[in-house]
């Protein structure tokens, strides 16, 4: 099984955004069986809360299943639990690297370094902008997945 942790800083925006919609994109490919997914934040603020009503209403609006997503927070041992750590913007890697004491690992993407934008993925908590941040993460998810087919041969 590959194993997939997405990560922003509260774990109520980004990334669970990214879970549930990663997670839909793996129903539709048929790799639910290949590939688990899940969320994490970089901070405590929000360990057992839900996703921030913004998030929810854009996955409703889409028809994505927001089933599961409670906030918690990353912790050093998922650096070996997961196979592909996907954070949502510089200080989130920054962030990840120095919880998991493992500076710049191969296993660390930011998300959108896997398309051509090659930029931080707005946090729609100050931007107010739940679209844009819905639009950026969905090419995302479409290009980490491709990463992953390639690299481990799914086909």
């Amino acid at each position: 099984m590959i194993n997939v942790l997405f990560v922003c800083l509260g774990n109520i925006c980004r990334s669970p955004m990214a879970e549930a919609l990663f997670r839909d994109l793996l129903i539709k490919e048929n790799l639910t069986n290949k590939i688990k997914v899940d969320s994490a934040a970089t901070s405590s603020w929000h360990i057992g809360s839900p996703p921030h009503k913004g998030t929810l209403a854009i996955l409703k609006k889409y028809n994505i299943s927001s089933e599961g997503l409670i906030g918690r927070q990353l912790k050093k041992e998922d650096f070996d639990q997961f196979d592909y750590i996907v954070g949502m913007d510089k200080s989130n890697i920054s962030n990840i690297s120095e919880i998991t004491g493992m500076p710049n690992h191969a296993k660390f993407n930011r998300l959108l370094d896997l398309t051509d934008h090659k930029k931080d993925v707005p946090d729609p908590w100050y931007t107010g902008d739940f679209q844009e941040t819905y639009d950026l993460i969905s090419e995302g998810c479409q290009s980490l997945l491709e990463k992953i087919r390639s690299e481990q041969n799914l086909l």
